[in-house]
């Protein structure tokens, strides 16, 4: 400790051995938050010898260690000649006062004032009443310092303390902070919460503006139930301060420099928000509820599915928004937002999130029910998913479809505690008090531009119907819809606190209400700040319509491959490469110098070095994406000095596209809903997602069933996402064969999208660059292989990338006299090889391969153009490892049967059908694949 301090501290009067248990309690005040205590008190804490020579940041010691250090030092300080000083000098009670403000700032949400209803019964928090502190009725007249409490000056009467934490802490707002490390997050919080006691002064202009949005909410929803009686329409009645919550975010964020908003939410609410957010035409939504619908191709989908995009005025400016679509698995749109988010952000150069905001509305159940929603809260601030913080509103009406919130719905106090794994805080606010709700948006955009961190905000609320409208609660909640049939809209509760106040005369609260339904009545636009919308994001005209063509141009000059060759193979010598990378990178050189033909990681990265040339993007997730899960990327160089990275695809050209390849965070479901929202928002370059093995895309079905597959279909929206799957039949057994293709084909119609089994380096370089150069934006899936990787047969001249382009089929490439063969045997990915090489071992001249390289859409035409020399052959064959029920068999033969001669028949070559995509054991699988390779060659 400094000579300086320490001499002060020893002269202190109440800093003597005698006072310890002050000494000791005002240590555990700072203990919990340094500023609760005061100046001279943290300077003293402050410069305590650290423990065990680490840094503060360190837990300190235990109190008994700390108790004796000041004893210690206390008789020194009486050995020196410093006075002794008793217990009654020192006001002990000054540190239970800091205690009691603490205990509010920790718990004090646990007592407010949440439930509109009432009926959530929470037990009384003794830690809140003075008394438990030994603070009694003589004390209340008495002024103690308040630490860092935010309001009132240093000191205060412990009367109008006491009444400014319960109103701060315990009103209509419940703030959850405390659980946050970062000091200066919590001080920010307070500094932003005490001084107002948790409130703002609104003037007649803003308690007008919030009177509005609630008399949108509630006469939107009225509207409808009385124009469409019964029908679905998930109603925000009970939550209907949802919508100008809504528009103090929007309001807030255009300030603050935001230039978009991507919003993600479920049913409940959604036309509302739609209709009266974002500005779609009632007239517009009454025709879908008429049942009208336009001429569009698709099988479009229902109301509360749909997204929208507007422009919104702001004094800050315009800004755009921009309503996700999402399918009824609620939460998995979360991720698919946050992608979005990011691409556009990417594309403005924004690394901060300010221009950018994503806002997800959750429901209580689902936010606590879905795993989604911790994937998504996990990637929050990991490198490649971070999108400088989100806002998420639940819209929190104590009960999920018709089970109890308090038996059966978690088994946490709130539905919002999954937030603290990542330490957001969490404002808790009751949805009858709009200023309270106003207060608390503008402090979560405030927070969330500060931090960059998500924030969450708790809209405990009610449902005044059922989960939909067809439903009858009162047959399950019988006491809850009791009290919701007594209980006033919350519109009329804050007009009437307006009329009470003075701030709105009668006759204009209903003024307003009739002008309100007089716009729904018109069927035009009724958000006054709604704005034609300008171009805000990407122009996806070149992409709108482009239908399946393979006539755009592939070629580049081979001296530019062989250029771009160099460039990726060159590391600087002062990066040191682990030995078997080394040995990769050597053999590269050797590539690019033509001493060697090409394997599939170079044709890939040589791929992905021609779009970065023509300046476009390129994005690739995935576990392990910067090696690659078998060995054979390594476009990340960590140098094993000092564990630096180097990309050579990063430095390609003095001007090239940006590129990010990152291993991602260990899941499927967020990461490839991410990549997809990705992808929907930049058309321009190239997303991949990469599964560590093929099979672990199941963990991701929803997003492949509900988004990638039929997002066109339902809801207009393109996508270029490619999906590379590690596929093939290595005796590696059940979960590490199959990337389940048979799963996709069942998804394939409408041209909706590709799956690719490609074979050779050169077929992946075009697959890859057609991704990009083609107009064309659809979902290209690939059955990506493992032991291709690196097979003698599974080469690739410089020649074939320079001058080729994607085959869909290749035909026999072997010299047979087509008059001898009898058997055509079709099949795709890796065991072609395994036919072709047996095929030679044995001599065979009668048995053709055919190796169908896009299994859709099927390439019917380039198919009879391989088989046109077979005509005479009747005995056709499709050969696949998976088992029978799997893999091409049952869900593409029928187009087999569309290309081969008329007459012919068409057998099956392969495993039998199974239950499991593959064996457990070598041997066996050993065993099957030799027997399927015999029953295709007619062995």
């Amino acid at each position: 400790m400094h000579q300086g301090i320490m001499k002060a501290w020893l002269e202190s009067s109440h800093l003597n051995g005698a006072n310890s248990t002050y000494v000791e309690e005002m240590y555990e005040a700072y203990q919990v938050d340094p500023q609760s205590v005061t100046e001279d008190w943290r300077v003293v804490f402050d410069n305590l010898p650290l423990v065990n020579g680490t840094s503060k940041d360190v837990p300190e010691a235990a109190h008994s260690k700390v108790r004796d250090y000041f004893r210690s030092l206390a008789l020194e300080g009486r050995q020196k000649g410093s006075p002794k000083v008793t217990d009654h000098e020192v006001d002990a009670k000054q540190v239970k006062v800091l205690q009691l403000i603490n205990a509010h700032r920790f718990r004090g949400h646990q007592n407010a004032n949440l439930d509109p209803l009432d009926i959530w019964k929470r037990d009384k928090v003794s830690e809140l009443d003075p008394a438990f502190h030994g603070l009694d009725s003589d004390d209340m007249q008495r002024q103690f310092n308040t630490g860092s409490f935010a309001h009132g000056g240093e000191t205060m009467k412990l009367e109008d303390l006491v009444k400014a934490l319960k109103t701060t802490y315990c009103g209509s707002i419940g703030a959850e902070y405390m659980h946050i490390t970062d000091t200066d997050e919590k001080r920010w919080i307070q500094q932003r919460l005490e001084p107002s006691l948790g409130a703002a002064n609104y003037s007649k202009a803003d308690k007008t503006r919030i009177l509005e949005g609630l008399n949108a909410a509630e006469g939107m929803e009225k509207y409808l139930g009385a124009k469409f009686p019964g029908a679905k329409r998930f109603s925000l009645e009970g939550g209907d301060a949802l919508v100008p919550m809504m528009r103090e975010i929007i309001y807030r964020a255009g300030d603050a420099g935001t230039k978009e908003v991507v919003i993600g939410m479920a049913h409940r609410g959604r036309l509302n928000v739609l209709v009266n957010i974002l500005g779609k035409k009632p007239s517009e939504l009454f025709d879908e509820f008429a049942g009208k619908h336009s001429d569009i191709n698709g099988s479009g989908d229902v109301k509360y599915h749909q997204g929208f995009s507007s422009d919104f005025e702001t004094p800050g400016g315009n800004v755009h928004l921009a309503l996700a679509f999402n399918p009824s698995h609620l939460e998995i749109v979360n991720p698919v937002v946050m992608g979005s988010v990011r691409a556009r952000l990417d594309r403005r150069g924004c690394d901060t999130g300010r221009q950018v905001m994503p806002i997800t509305i959750h429901g209580d159940s689902a936010i606590t029910g879905q795993g989604i929603v911790q994937e998504t809260f996990n990637m929050s601030q990991t490198r490649a998913f971070r999108v400088g913080g989100s806002i998420r509103i639940v819209v929190n009406n104590q009960v999920g479809f018709t089970t109890n919130l308090t038996e059966d719905v978690r088994s946490t106090e709130y539905c919002t505690d999954i937030a603290k794994m990542v330490q957001a805080p969490i404002f808790h606010v009751n949805a009858d008090d709009p200023e309270a709700v106003a207060f608390v948006a503008q402090l979560a955009v405030d927070y969330r531009n500060e931090f960059k961190r998500d924030v969450v905000i708790d809209l405990v609320c009610y449902r005044r119907h059922g989960h939909n409208e067809a439903d009858e609660p009162s047959a399950t909640q019988p006491l809850m819809y009791a009290k919701i049939k007594k209980h006033p809209t919350p519109r009329k509760i804050y007009a009437d606190r307006l009329i009470a106040e003075n701030t709105l005369g009668s006759d204009e609260v209903t003024a307003m209400v009739n002008d309100y339904r007089d716009a729904l009545d018109g069927g035009d636009c009724v958000v006054k700040e709604w704005r034609p919308m300008t171009l805000h994001s990407v122009d996806w005209s070149p992409y709108i319509g482009a239908e399946w063509d393979d006539s755009y141009d592939a070629k580049l000059p081979i001296d530019r491959v062989k250029h771009l060759a160099e460039k990726i193979s060159y590391v600087p010598e002062s990066h040191k490469l682990q030995s078997r990378v080394a040995k990769i990178y050597k053999d590269r050189l050797a590539m690019a110098s033509g001493e060697k033909l090409l394997d599939w990681g170079f044709a890939e990265t040589l791929a992905y070095a021609s779009i970065l040339e023509d300046n476009k993007r390129i994005r690739i997730t995935g576990q392990d994406s910067g090696r690659g899960t078998f060995f054979h990327r390594h476009a990340v160089l960590h140098n094993q000095n000092d564990a630096t990275a180097y990309m050579p695809l990063r430095n390609i050209a003095d001007e090239q596209g940006p590129i990010d390849i990152t291993d991602s965070v260990l899941s499927e479901a967020s990461v490839l809903a991410f990549e997809y929202g990705y992808a929907t928002a930049e058309p321009v370059g190239l997303t991949l997602w990469e599964a560590q093995f093929g099979d672990f895309a199941n963990c991701a079905q929803v997003v492949i069933d509900q988004f990638l597959s039929s997002g066109e279909q339902k809801w207009g929206r393109l996508c270029g996402l490619t999906m590379l799957l590690p596929h093939g039949y290595e005796g590696q057994g059940p979960e590490h064969s199959s990337a389940r293709l048979e799963r996709f084909l069942q998804l394939c119609a409408n041209h909706n999208m590709q799956v690719c089994v490609p074979s050779t380096p050169a077929q992946v370089y075009h697959m890859l660059r057609r991704q990009v150069v083609r107009p064309m934006r659809r979902p290209l899936v690939v059955m990506s292989p493992k032991s291709l990787l690196r097979h003698p047969l599974a080469v690739s001249s410089m020649e074939e990338l320079a001058e080729g382009s994607f085959q869909n089929i290749i035909g026999e490439i072997d010299e047979l006299n087509a008059s001898k063969v009898d058997r055509v045997v079709f099949c795709s990915g890796k065991v072609y090889f395994e036919l072709l090489e047996r095929r030679r071992k044995e001599g065979l001249e009668n048995v053709a391969l055919i190796r169908v390289e896009q299994l859709y859409p099927f390439p019917h035409e380039e198919a009879a153009a391989a088989l046109a020399e077979y005509s005479h052959v009747k005995d056709f064959v499709w050969c696949q490892e998976e088992p029978q029920n799997q893999g091409a068999w049952y869900c593409s033969q029928h187009h087999f049967w569309s290309v081969i001669p008329a007459g012919a028949q068409l057998s099956y070559a392969g495993r039998e059908a199974s239950a499991a995509p593959a064996c457990g054991y070598p041997a066996l699988h050993a065993q099957q694949q030799e027997s399927l390779i015999n029953s295709a060659l007619k062995l």
